[in-house]
């Protein structure tokens, strides 16, 4: 190991920090394609918007902005980052006190953990091709992905289209044991990043200094310890009976409270 730097270990994750207390990933297995079509997939159905009249005909959920893609996925690939959001929520008074429980279980069960792949900071903040996951998606005949403008220009604009097969597949996944996690994760991404556009997403990932200090090119860090610290001091000062259970619903985090 080079001078300087110390191992440290983030969920089943290895972690090296350099002398300036930078964390890269070590070892971390990379999520697979079909990994990555299956959250485009399930942020596609929970999160998309109705169609307009222009969409494709057979679109029935849109999101209009891979910048809001990204954003999202980003969250459904970092438990600890989603959980400070919803602490930080819970602080502001705009969701209950139960949160704080859902955002523990954010932090310390097995399932999130297993699922959680860094993603690597570039010029518009955490971003990872979605061409491949895409391929699969359209190859069934899931989704479908609408370019506008040239390469490279400024104009350009990536609009994902679910389709009704694709939404028929993301209520199947509700009801299949090894991944309804997606479903229940994405109902904690919808919750935390409502109507914000992509670029108030980014600019609300962007107040995270471990984040925002991240090489381009670089996996950003986990901020679990820290998020595990905030939530110790909130929980211990809001009262147990005030935990109420979170309800099953719009919002429904349960198999996480």
């Amino acid at each position: 190991m080079p001078t300087g730097h110390i191992m440290v270990t983030v969920g089943s994750g290895c972690w090296m920090t350099d002398a300036m207390g930078v964390v890269h990933a070590e070892g971390r297995p990379a999520a697979t394609r079909t990994q990555h079509a299956i959250r485009v997939l399930v942020l596609l159905a929970e999160c998309g918007e109705p169609p307009r009249e222009s969409d494709p005909t057979d679109a029935v959920r849109a999101i209009r902005s891979e910048l809001r893609l990204q954003a999202m996925d980003f969250w459904m690939r970092n438990p600890d980052y989603l959980a400070d959001e919803l602490v930080t929520m819970v602080e502001a008074g705009k969701v209950h006190e139960g949160y704080l429980d859902v955002a523990w279980s954010l932090l310390n069960d097995l399932e999130p953990d297993l699922r959680w792949y860094p993603m690597p900071r570039w010029f518009f903040g955490a971003y990872e091709q979605l061409d491949d996951a895409f391929s699969i998606l359209e190859t069934y005949g899931l989704a479908m992905l609408n370019r506008t403008g040239q390469p490279g220009k400024k104009s350009q604009r990536n609009q994902f289209f679910l389709t009704q097969a694709g939404a028929d597949a993301a209520v199947a996944l509700e009801e299949e044991p090894v991944l309804n996690w997606y479903a229940k994760q994405v109902k904690l991404v919808k919750l935390v990043a409502g109507d914000d556009v992509g670029q108030r997403l980014k600019d609300r990932q962007y107040q995270q200094a471990t984040y925002a200090g991240t090489e381009l090119g670089l996996d950003i860090a986990p901020i679990a310890p820290r998020v595990q610290h905030r939530l110790a001091v909130l929980r211990a000062s809001a009262p147990t009976e005030s935990r109420m259970p979170v309800n099953a619903g719009v919002d429904s985090t349960e198999g996480y409270a």
